[in-house]
């Protein structure tokens, strides 16, 4: 097997020595290469030469954003269309960042060690795992993606971190783009096919359920969601302080259904398309893409191979 190992150097807990000692584990099973990134796109350009020169594996060792980047690399070729994605490398993921949101979706260990030894146990016993993934405004997503509210937290926190991200600054940055939303809050319109038009202010669409960004707090948006299934809309036409704690204090609890008169919820739902009155933040898998008045999302299934 030939595989192509990816270190993020500036991910929170990636060290020169848990990169060496992954790597001469992993070079005891496969055939291996390894790169370490310097710059932004470096880990997306190295998943896709991998994809066209026929590796079997790729590995990211990073946080989301380097995961965000392999995926989008290994896909890089494709339209979105199952039947035309062709041979893709498989993904294998060591936790490396804060947050760590897909790995924790997926259910695997965030401490490196744990997960590099996971990771070998499954390479051993041929565990891999079929997922679906989303696809928006020609970015993949892994675990969600999102207009207004939620992406403005995303862009609040991008500006204020350093090297290591917190739940702590997920909240200031929730509070303070709360009250002082830095694109306003202009109307979104949400189509979904057959159904009528539905206006919001703020939308999240979700790959998967569970996910967070809280550590070990799981956050439920859409419970009939997941890695299987087709994508789950979160959208809420007011943000009065009644209606978010509502749906905060229902998001932390364990299994439970979002519900109220201002939730517009959908799950297991092939395509959404949301119009923005005037251009809004844009987020995918936790990093700010840009400004959009318009995207629309896909649902591809079985989309992408891991090893589990």
């Amino acid at each position: 097997m030939r595989a192509i190992l990816v270190v993020n150097p500036q991910a929170t807990s990636t060290t020169a020595g848990g990169r060496d000692v992954l790597a001469h584990a992993l070079a005891s099973q496969v055939k291996l290469d390894v790169v370490e990134t310097d710059y932004r796109g470096h880990a997306m350009a190295v998943a896709r030469s991998a994809a066209r020169d026929g590796f079997d594996l790729v590995v990211a060792h990073g946080g989301d954003g380097t995961v965000n980047e392999v995926v989008n690399g290994l896909l890089a070729d494709s339209t979105g269309d199952p039947g035309r994605l062709g041979s893709v490398p498989m993904l294998g993921v060591v936790p490396g960042g804060s947050a760590n949101v897909f790995a924790r979706a997926l259910g695997l260990p965030v401490d490196p060690v744990e997960a590099t030894h996971q990771l070998l146990n499954a390479l051993e016993n041929d565990r891999r795992r079929r997922i679906g993934l989303g696809l928006a405004d020609g970015h993949w997503f892994t675990f969600n993606a999102g207009l207004g509210w939620d992406a403005d937290v995303v862009g609040r926190v991008a500006k204020r971190r350093g090297k290591e991200t917190s739940a702590a600054l997920y909240l200031r940055a929730s509070v303070g783009s709360y009250f002082r939303p830095p694109m306003g809050r202009p109307a979104l319109t949400v189509r979904i096919p057959g159904e009528e038009p539905a206006e919001v202010v703020t939308a999240f669409v979700s790959n998967t359920d569970p996910w967070t960004y809280l550590g070990d707090r799981a956050v439920h948006l859409n419970s009939g969601c997941s890695f299987e299934t087709g994508l789950g809309l979160f959208a809420l036409n007011g943000l009065r302080l009644p209606t978010v704690f509502t749906h905060v204090r229902q998001a932390l609890l364990t299994k439970s259904d979002q519900h109220g008169r201002r939730l517009m919820r959908r799950d297991d739902v092939p395509m959404i398309r949301i119009d923005a009155a005037e251009p809004v933040n844009f987020q995918v898998d936790g990093d700010l893409v840009g400004q959009r008045t318009r995207v629309e999302f896909h649902s591809v299934q079985d989309a992408l191979t891991v090893i589990v």
